[in-house]
């Protein structure tokens, strides 16, 4: 108690910091918030967690609306951005600094103090195992010291006075195993702090021929006049490819001003442009189930065009630190594209035809008119074979044509995009539905994480400082060869911090085999 009085200051804030208490307080903190985030959707509409609070609690709307605006307030809608939880993830680094550093002293003398030989009595107080060999120590010492080396330690040799002493250690510099993985701990939380700080993790929605220069993220309800003015903040980004320094510059405020209404309105601006070329979908065949999704994307900087790539799932596109992946896909409201058709008359050369809704276009080298009447996203037919959309998607694309000669209609049908046999005309000739572009969007995550390479640094040096602490070990052995009369007893001595069994192996190995030198020797 007196001692405890007697402290500094300084003493008692780094015994509370070096506390392992402390830690398992931290850490169950840690646990018990991310279990909440976890559950909670992050930056998601309210709506969404109202429905969630609602199904887990049983209570009404207004209580569920309620509930989650306290949420929202503690910062649990975002946790992994919000202040505490980025000093629960500090205060715990420093716990770990401040234990590593506490008991590093004690460690690091073990690790650094050499072996020395060992007295008669420390003999006896250490386990032991004992040979007797016919000969003198001086005719020993080599099958011994051979012995040593074959057990895989380097040893030192000493003379006594009743004989010969073998010592060595091997592995000291294990016992900082667990140094390199808190080391490693110390790296992933500080990737993961690199990311929420300067990182960032959204989504685009991005229309076949747009070019956008930021990405967005769930922002929450916004008022009438947030909407005009997040609008607006969009328009200029978009005008500066997204350089937020220039953008602030033409609406004459200052820039950290509008860095903080950009992160309340959920815009990222890339710093760049990114462009949707095209964007296709293929199905398996005879199934409406997407196969695979493809976008064709256009980085543009400075005016210019700077990298080209088509990305799938799995194959991300990557620029200045930004990765976007293909993740969804849909059609654009209210959107009017180009159909895009390939006319081939029976006896000709194939052309290409950019078409709107009631165009009419004639196949060459005859008087056949054929016009666009109408389109289907999603056709399907019913049991009376009427025709029949099914979904909002690009499921099943079909064009409805109309074909005529000379004023008078001739035949009419749908050709389907994705089935061959329905582009074929009784005349022979053949009309395709390649695509109906303009009307889709490709569903892009966009991902900044500049400390995701000190993350995955921290994961190799934790998987070797793991190996280290769990399948090595500080191991010493001693070795003494004592003349007894005509005989030599020699007395073997071992330590090992951690996996005993296996030194005491190599031991019963060494002996077998000396016992085997001495022709069967007296233990």
């Amino acid at each position: 108690m007196e001692e405890n009085k007697n402290k500094s200051l300084i003493d008692k804030v780094w015994n509370f910091f070096a506390s392992i208490t402390l830690a398992v307080v931290i850490f169950a903190l840690i646990g018990g918030t991310s279990i909440v985030g976890t559950i909670l959707e992050q930056n998601a509409e309210p709506e969404k967690n109202v429905k969630l609070l609602i199904k887990m609690f049983g209570i009404g709307h207004e209580t569920a609306h309620s509930l989650l605006g306290v949420l929202d307030k503690l910062g649990f809608t975002d946790m992994y951005h919000s202040w505490w939880f980025i000093a629960l993830l500090l205060l715990f680094a420093a716990n770990l600094i401040i234990c590593s550093l506490d008991r590093l002293p004690r460690i690091w003398k073990l690790v650094k103090e050499p072996i020395k030989p060992l007295t008669d009595e420390q003999f006896k107080n250490i386990g032991k195992k004992e040979l007797v060999l016919k000969g003198k120590p001086e005719k020993l010492k080599e099958a011994v010291g051979t012995a040593v080396k074959n057990a895989g330690f380097k040893f030192i040799e000493a003379r006594e006075a009743n004989g010969y002493q073998f010592y060595s250690e091997k592995g000291n510099y294990t016992r900082l195993g667990v140094y390199i993985t808190h080391l490693s701990i110390l790296l992933i939380l500080a990737g993961a702090i690199i990311g929420i700080t300067f990182g960032f993790k959204g989504f685009l929605n991005l229309p076949e021929g747009r070019t956008y220069s930021v990405a967005f993220a769930p922002s929450g309800f916004l008022s009438k006049e947030e909407e005009a003015e997040m609008e607006a903040i969009i328009e200029k980004l978009q005008t500066t490819e997204g350089n937020a320094q220039e953008a602030a510059r033409q609406f004459g405020v200052d820039e950290k001003a509008l860095k903080a209404k950009m992160k309340r309105y959920g815009i990222w601006p890339l710093g760049f442009s990114i462009r949707c070329d095209n964007f296709l979908v293929d199905f398996y065949k005879g199934s409406n189930m997407p196969k695979e999704y493809r976008s064709w994307l256009t980085v543009i900087q400075g005016g210019k065009e700077v990298v080209k790539k088509s990305i799938v799932v799995n194959d991300p596109l990557t620029y200045a630190g930004v990765t976007f992946y293909q993740s969804s896909f849909g059609m654009v409201p209210n959107a009017h594209g180009e159909f895009i058709m390939k006319i081939t008359p029976k006896s000709g050369a194939p052309e290409t035809r950019q078409m709107h809704r009631d165009d009419k276009f004639i196949i060459p080298g005859t008087d056949l008119q054929g016009t666009l009447k109408d389109f289907s996203p999603a056709l399907s037919f019913d049991a009376n074979n009427r025709p029949f959309t099914f979904a909002e998607q690009m499921n099943n694309p079909a064009v409805f044509l109309e074909f005529s000669e000379k004023g008078k209609t001739k035949y009419s049908g749908w050709i389907m995009k994705r089935y061959p046999q329905t582009w074929a005309l009784p005349d022979g000739h053949t009309v395709e539905f390649a695509d109906y572009w303009g009307v889709e969007y490709t569903g892009l995550q966009v991902r900044k994480d500049p400390g995701v390479w000190v993350v995955y640094l921290g994961c190799i040096v934790m998987a070797v400082g793991l190996y280290i602490t769990f399948f090595m070990s500080h191991k010493k052995i001693w070795v003494k060869l004592l003349e007894e009369k005509s005989n030599t007893r020699i007395i073997v001595a071992l330590t090992a911090n951690k996996n005993r069994p296996a030194l005491e192996t190599k031991a019963d190995k060494m002996i077998a085999l000396l016992s085997k030198s001495d022709g069967g020797g007296k233990q």
